[in-house]
C-alpha cells in the first residue's frame, strides 16, 4: 500500500524575537489566528510587528481597524516602533477603517467592505482590530445565532481565499464568550500582564496552533523600542545526550585554592561561593574571571548589585585589568538591575553574551541580587529558576561560579541558605573567626562532586592584590565555631 505524501505546510516567520521558537517554527501559512487578552497587553503591536516583517509586493497586508482607534492615531504611536516601515504604507501595508460600514450597515456591511478590499487587493495577511469591538457593538441588538454566523462566514472566507489573517479580540479569561470563534481558530496566541507591587510581568501562552508541535506553558515577553520580544521558557533540565563531556580542570586565579581543589575546579562544574558580607567574595569572583586571560579562555560576568564600571574599577585598583579585557573581546559584563526581571530572560542575556564571546567561564555576582531583581512573581520559584538557569549552562561544558550572602549565626555553621546546595557541584564557604581577640576570615571547601579536595581550615586576607592564602588552623581547636581555641600543649 502506497503512503500518500503529507501536504507541506509553509510557516511564517513572525519577525518577533523568540515567537518563532515558541510556535515551533513560526505562523502556518493561510491559517485562522486570533490574538486575544487584556486591553494593553500588547495585541497591536505584535499584530502590527508580524504585519511589517512579513508584507511585500508579493505578499500584501490589510489591516482593518474598527471603532477603537482611526488608522491615523493608531499609525502615530506604532511608528515610534523601529519595525514600522513608512515605505510599506499603502504599498505592501494598507490600513482599511470599517467603523462606517459597522454603523450604517452592521454586520453585513463589514464583512462586504473586507471582501471587497480582498477580492480588490488580493492581501497575502489580513487583521481586523479590534475582532471583539466589533462583536461588542453589535451585540444587544443581535442575536447569538447571527454573531456565531457571521464569525463562520469570516473565516470561510479568509481561509478559502487563501491569506494568513489575525483577529484581535480583548478577553479577560480564556473562557468562551464567543465560542465560535475559539473553536474555528487555527491558532490562539493569549497575551496578560500581571501586576505584583511595583512590577508589570507580561506573558504569552500559544492556548492552539494547530498541525504545531508548540513550545507549552507561558513564556514572558518584554515591549521595547524594537516592539515585542519573547523569552521562551528554557527546558528544566538539559538531556544527556545533549551535556557536554566535562574534562580538564579551571583556575581560580588563586594558586592555593587551586591546591585545595586538587588542580582547580573541574571544568564544568557549578561554584558556589558563599559568605556574609565583606568576606572577599566579588573579590574571588574578580580573580577568577582575570584567570581567563592566563588560560585564553573567554568570560561572562554577570552583576546585579553594582555597576560594571564601578566593578571593573574596583577590580583594576587590585591589579586585575577586566576592562582591558573587554576591549580585546575575551569578556561581557552584563548589568541586570530592573525589578521585574523574569528567569527566562536572565537567561537569554546571559546564554546570548556567552555565545557572542565564546565563554567558557560565567560569573553571577551575586545570586542574592539576582533575586531582588526577579518580580515578586518569580520568587517563590526561585530554586528551579537557579536550577535552570545554572542547569542550561554547564550543560554546555561551561564553569559557572556564583557568590550568594550568608549571614554568619555564632551558634550554627550552615554552608548555604534556601536550601540551594544542590545547585552546586562545589562549595567555597568563607567565614569569620575571632582568634586572640582579632577578627580574621578562614576558607573551607565544604564540597566538591566527584573530586577530592582539602578539608582543612585556611586563614586568608583580602589584599591589595586580591585573596592571598594564608596557613591553615591546625593549631587550634573548634574551627567550625566561630571562636577557635588554642590547643594545649601535649606534655
Amino acid at each position: 500500500m502506497t503512503k500518500r505524501k503529507k501536504a507541506e505546510i509553509q510557516l511564517l516567520e513572525t519577525g518577533v524575537p523568540g515567537l518563532d521558537e515558541v510556535l515551533g517554527g513560526g505562523i502556518p501559512e493561510y491559517s485562522f489566528n486570533l490574538i486575544a487578552g487584556q486591553p494593553g497587553a500588547g495585541k497591536t503591536t505584535l499584530a502590527q510587528q508580524i504585519v511589517f516583517h512579513n508584507a511585500s509586493s508579493e505578499r500584501p497586508a490589510i489591516y482593518f481597524t474598527v471603532l477603537g482607534e482611526p488608522p491615523l492615531k493608531m499609525l502615530r504611536y506604532q511608528q515610534q516602533y523601529s519595525f514600522f516601515d513608512a515605505e510599506k504604507l499603502e504599498t505592501s501595508v494598507r490600513f482599511v477603517n470599517l467603523t462606517d460600514e459597522l454603523i450604517s450597515d452592521g454586520l453585513e456591511g463589514v464583512l462586504e467592505r473586507i471582501i471587497r478590499e480582498v477580492n480588490e487587493h488580493t492581501p497575502g495577511i489580513v487583521v481586523v482590530d479590534s475582532f471583539r469591538t466589533l462583536i461588542g457593538s453589535v451585540a444587544t441588538d443581535t442575536s447569538e445565532g447571527d454573531l456565531q454566523a457571521f464569525v463562520q462566514r469570516l473565516a470561510l472566507y479568509l481561509t478559502s481565499w487563501q491569506v494568513t489573517s489575525f483577529l484581535i479580540g480583548e478577553y479577560s479569561t480564556k473562557g468562551g464568550e464567543s465560542s465560535a470563534i475559539f473553536t474555528i481558530a487555527d491558532g490562539i496566541m493569549w497575551l496578560s500582564q500581571e501586576v505584583d507591587r511595583n512590577s508589570v510581568v507580561r506573558k504569552l501562552q500559544i492556548v492552539k496552533i494547530r498541525g504545531r508541535p508548540t513550545m507549552p506553558g507561558l513564556h514572558n515577553f518584554r515591549m521595547t523600542g524594537d516592539g515585542v520580544r519573547v523569552f521562551p521558557r528554557i527546558a528544566v533540565t538539559v538531556a544527556e545526550v545533549d551535556r557536554a563531556v566535562r574534562r580538564g580542570r579551571t583556575s581560580t586565579g588563586i594558586p592555593d585554592l587551586d591546591k585545595m581543589m586538587h588542580g582547580g575546579i573541574p571544568t564544568g562544574d557549578s561554584v558556589l561561593v558563599v559568605g556574609p558580607s565583606g568576606t572577599g567574595k566579588s573579590v574571588l569572583a574578580m580573580q577568577f574571571v582575570a584567570a581567563a586571560a592566563d588560560t585564553g579562555d573567554h568570560a561572562v560576568l554577570i552583576v546585579f548589585e553594582e555597576h560594571p564600571k564601578e566593578y571593573i574599577h574596583r577590580a583594576k585598583k587590585l591589579g586585575y585589568d577586566l576592562g582591558d579585557m573587554i576591549e580585546k573581546g575575551a569578556l561581557e559584563a552584563i548589568y541586570l538591575r530592573p525589578l521585574d526581571l523574569s528567569p527566562d530572560e536572565t537567561l537569554h542575556e546571559i546564554r546570548e553574551a556567552v555565545a557572542r564571546v565564546g565563554a567558557k567561564r560565567v560569573v553571577i555576582d551575586s545570586m542574592s541580587g539576582f533575586e531582588l531583581a526577579l518580580a515578586p512573581t518569580f520568587r517563590a520559584d526561585f530554586r528551579e529558576s537557579l536550577y535552570r538557569l545554572i542547569g542550561a549552562l554547564t550543560g554546555e561544558g561551561i564553569t559557572v561560579l556564583t557568590t550568594m550572602e550568608l549571614s554568619q549565626n555564632e551558634s550554627e555553621f550552615r554552608f548555604t541558605p534556601n536550601l540551594v546546595s544542590f545547585l552546586a557541584d562545589d562549595v567555597i564557604l568563607l567565614r569569620y573567626v575571632e582568634i586572640e581577640q582579632s577578627l580574621r576570615r578562614v576558607l573551607i571547601i565544604g564540597k566538591m562532586r566527584g573530586s577530592q579536595h582539602s578539608k582543612e581550615f585556611r586563614e586568608y586576607e583580602v589584599t591589595g592584590k586580591g585573596i592571598q592564602m594564608l596557613d591553615g588552623l591546625d593549631g587550634f581547636s573548634g574551627g567550625i565555631s566561630s571562636a577557635p581555641q588554642l590547643k594545649p600543649l601535649s606534655i
